[in-house]
């Protein structure tokens, strides 16, 4: 499944207002750590495509929503689920504390 491009424009839309869960990325393309984790997240985005939907939000396009939930680093993930997120992962090492954070949200493959 392809990554969703998230913006201000469509983010209530996109985001808050999806069926399904949302994995955001927040991320920015000058940051290193950020191309590193992309391809995890490009797994992800394929192996757990029935349930969720992987989206990356450049925070250089919209600072105001990085702001908004509090990102100071990144790459964060947050995970949404009916318009809410829980507890976010920063940084993570590999896909596989992607996925343990995600089964933590209880999402299983």
């Amino acid at each position: 499944m392809d990554i969703l491009k998230i913006t201000k424009e469509n983010f209530a839309a996109a985001v808050q207002n999806a069926e399904r869960p949302i994995l955001l990325d927040f991320w920015a393309p000058w940051c290193v750590y950020c191309r590193r984790i992309a391809p995890a997240l490009d797994k992800i985005a394929e192996e757990y495509a029935s349930k969720l939907t992987v989206a990356k939000l450049n925070i250089d396009d919209a600072p105001e929503l990085a702001e908004q939930f509090g990102v100071q680093t990144i790459p964060t993930l947050l995970l949404f689920q009916k318009g809410a997120h829980g507890e976010g992962i920063i940084a993570p090492e590999s896909k596989a504390k992607i996925e343990e954070w995600l089964s933590q949200q209880g999402l299983e493959k």
